[in-house]
């Protein structure tokens, strides 16, 4: 802390906090049914994710001190994961409903509200989870790591500055926290206008035609249907190399595609003699094809448009058109489409955890071949809509990344909230 010449408390001081332990399932009756938050519920801003709650019937003398409250922090005593340390925290915020916490968590509950804003106390809990200070006071398990919750409650330390400051900072967090819940709503938003439009434009195109029913649904009447054998000049499968950390050239795997696009982040490399990168090389067009993978992977794809020397991996398929009767950025947009996405997975090949769709099943696949023309504009206008689906992306984490920096600057007193300057903020 930096909060110079002010005075700190912990969590250890009963004036100010009432620590409570969570929620075990009882059976003694009377019951009282109540949504139990568990560590499922925990999202990484803080907010609790009511959309999976677990209503219980659970006892109603248990509930009676343990029913939350508008305002309750819910810390994660047990849980975590490999990459994921204990310790999280969410505050409770609704006036409604029966609800309380599980036995994996413990609430926190602010007693003097005029010295202590219950939302400036969250966000110092939620800056000690994400400043990493929490992971020196965990122990694990066999998949499990618990948190020291005696070392906890003395690391936990409230600046007990004036309360006016302590609404400022919150209501700046929490301004910055709403606008990123915005971007959010309009992603998903966006979104589900995406898929509208691609089920409107494969099925119906662009000029209002008639429309003829074939082995693939409705497409308008002046439009082919062929089986991907006849729109393709080559199918190649990728290198069955492993990628390392450094090399001479960026070899693509699965997990480089995002949304159809090409994704350099987590990169591995290898080294390859002129001749077989070469053979492997990719050049823009090219359609890379997921080929092996879980069911819900399997049969993704990207294009590749970017610059630089890459080659791909042996779990994915290259796919080269015809540029003379189809679009290779329409193609990919068709193959990502979720309609195709499941017709796709009809012709894999499922084992126990894998499926796989070889290139000569592929080769077989039927897809809608419009006019040239009308494939390029029809790629315009899905390009467009994911266009700005990047931006407010591009905006979320631009906040994600503000939001983070004023949390670490002002709940450990290194920024006071008077000496920034945001518009809208004074």
């Amino acid at each position: 802390m930096h909060f110079d010449n002010v005075n700190s408390i912990n969590l250890n001081d009963p004036e100010y906090f009432e620590i409570l332990s969570g929620l075990w399932s009882g059976k003694k009756p009377p019951f009282t049914k109540a949504g139990v938050i568990r560590n499922t519920n925990f999202t990484a801003s803080g907010e609790i994710d009511y959309s999976d709650v677990a209503w219980l019937d659970v006892e109603t003398k248990q509930l009676a001190k343990r029913k939350l409250k508008y305002g309750d922090i819910i810390i994660e005593r047990s849980g975590g994961g490999p990459k994921q340390p204990v310790g999280r925290v969410v505050q409770f915020r609704r006036e409604d409903g029966i609800f309380s916490f599980s036995n994996f968590t413990t609430t926190v509950r602010v007693k003097k509200f005029d010295d202590l804003d219950p939302l400036f106390a969250f966000y110092i809990l939620l800056e000690l989870y994400q400043s990493g200070r929490t992971e020196d006071i965990q122990r694990r398990t066999t998949g499990l790591r618990n948190l020291d919750f005696k070392a906890y409650k003395e690391r936990a330390l409230f600046p007990l500055i004036s309360r006016r400051e302590q609404h400022h900072i919150a209501y700046m967090l929490s301004t910055v926290q709403t606008a990123i819940e915005q971007q959010e709503r309009l992603i998903k938003l966006t979104r589900e206008l995406k898929s509208a439009l691609m089920h409107k434009l494969f099925t119906g195109g662009l000029h209002g035609e008639k429309q003829k029913m074939t082995e693939i649904g409705p497409v308008p009447e002046s439009w082919k249907v062929l089986p991907l054998d006849e729109l393709l000049t080559r199918t190649q499968y990728g290198l069955s190399i492993r990628g390392e950390d450094a090399g001479k050239y960026g070899i693509l795997r699965m997990t480089n595609q995002t949304d159809g696009k090409i994704s350099t982040e987590k990169m591995q490399f290898i080294d390859l003699n002129e001749k077989n990168f070469e053979n492997y090389r990719l050049k823009r067009k090219d359609i890379l094809f997921n080929r092996t993978n879980s069911l819900e992977l399997v049969g993704r794809t990207a294009i590749f448009d970017i610059e630089g020397d890459y080659v791909f991996a042996s779990y994915l398929i290259r796919l080269n058109t015809n540029n003379e009767r189809l679009d290779a950025f329409f193609l990919n947009h068709y193959l990502n489409w979720e309609d195709t996405q499941r017709r796709l997975k009809t012709i894999a090949l499922r084992a126990v955890s894998q499926s796989n769709i070889n290139a000569t099943r592929l080769r077989s696949f039927q897809i809608p071949v419009p006019p040239l023309k009308e494939q390029a504009e029809i790629v315009l206008h899905v390009n467009t809509i994911i266009n700005k689906i990047e931006i407010h992306q591009r905006k979320k984490q631009i906040l994600e990344e503000l939001f983070r920096a004023l949390l670490n600057q002002l709940m450990t007193g290194q920024t006071r909230v008077n000496e920034i300057d945001l518009p809208g903020f004074s």
